[in-house]
C-alpha cells in the first residue's frame, strides 16, 4: 500500500466476519424492495459495469436523459428507497467524524470483470461531510489521487469488512476500482463484491 492523501482514513478489518453476515442479510432485503439496475452513463448511454441500488432517503442514480442526479424513489419500481440500516449508521457515526446523518447509502455490485473508472463524488450539496465506503465480498484494487484530474495516485487493497473514508483534502479525490479479484472471499456464495459508500447529500 502506497501512502495515502491527506484525509483518507483507513479501517482495515472494521467489520468481523459475524458483522459481514448480518449487514449482508440486511443487504438482501434492500435489493428485494429495490432491485439492482444497470446505471447509464449520461449523454452516451452507455451501461456502467456495475450493478447499483440505494437505500436512505436520497438515491444516487445516472441516466442517458438526465445524467447525475440524487432523488427520493427507485428508477425502475418509483416506490421510496428503503431505509438505511442501524448497523451502517453505527459505522457512520463511528468513523465519520460528522454531526449529522447519512441521507443516502449508495450499493454498488461488482462481477469480476467489473470496474470504476476514476471519477469524483460531487454531486452532493454537504462536502464538509466525509464518504463512509464499506467492502464486502470479493477483494479490490482501488485508486485514490487528489482534486485535479490526472494526478498522480495512490493504490490498495479493499478486503470484505475493511471501510475507508475520504473527506477534508481529499472529500473531492478522483477514485475508482481498478480491478476485483475473484474467489477472495467466501462471503458471497456466488462471488463478486459489494461496495457501500454513505454519503450526506443536503447541506446539514
Amino acid at each position: 500500500m502506497t501512502a495515502l492523501p491527506d484525509g483518507v482514513a483507513f479501517h482495515p478489518g472494521f467489520i468481523d466476519t459475524a458483522g459481514q453476515s448480518v449487514l449482508l442479510s440486511e443487504l438482501r432485503g434492500i435489493v428485494k424492495a429495490a432491485p439492482l439496475f444497470t446505471p447509464e452513463m449520461p449523454r452516451t448511454g452507455k451501461p456502467m459495469s456495475v450493478q447499483m441500488t440505494n437505500c436512505g432517503a436520497l438515491g444516487w442514480v445516472t441516466d442517458k436523459a438526465r445524467g447525475y442526479r440524487y432523488q427520493p424513489d427507485h428508477p425502475m419500481t418509483g416506490k421510496p428507497w428503503p431505509a438505511i440500516p442501524v448497523s451502517l449508521l453505527a459505522i457512520w457515526n463511528a468513523v465519520a467524524g460528522f454531526p449529522a446523518p447519512p441521507e443516502a447509502c449508495l450499493v454498488n455490485f461488482y462481477r469480476p470483470d467489473a470496474k470504476m473508472g476514476l471519477h469524483q463524488d460531487r454531486d452532493e450539496q454537504e462536502f464538509g461531510a466525509p464518504v463512509v465506503s464499506v467492502s464486502l465480498g470479493d477483494d479490490a484494487r482501488f485508486r485514490i489521487g487528489g482534486t485535479e484530474k490526472g494526478g498522480q495516485t495512490a493504490s490498495l487493497i479493499l478486503r470484505s469488512g475493511d471501510v475507508l473514508v475520504f473527506g477534508g483534502a481529499s472529500r473531492l479525490a478522483w477514485h475508482g476500482i481498478d480491478r476485483v479479484y475473484p474467489g477472495t472471499s467466501m462471503l458471497l456464495k456466488d462471488g463478486g463484491r459489494i461496495n457501500l459508500t454513505l454519503r450526506r447529500v443536503t447541506r446539514a
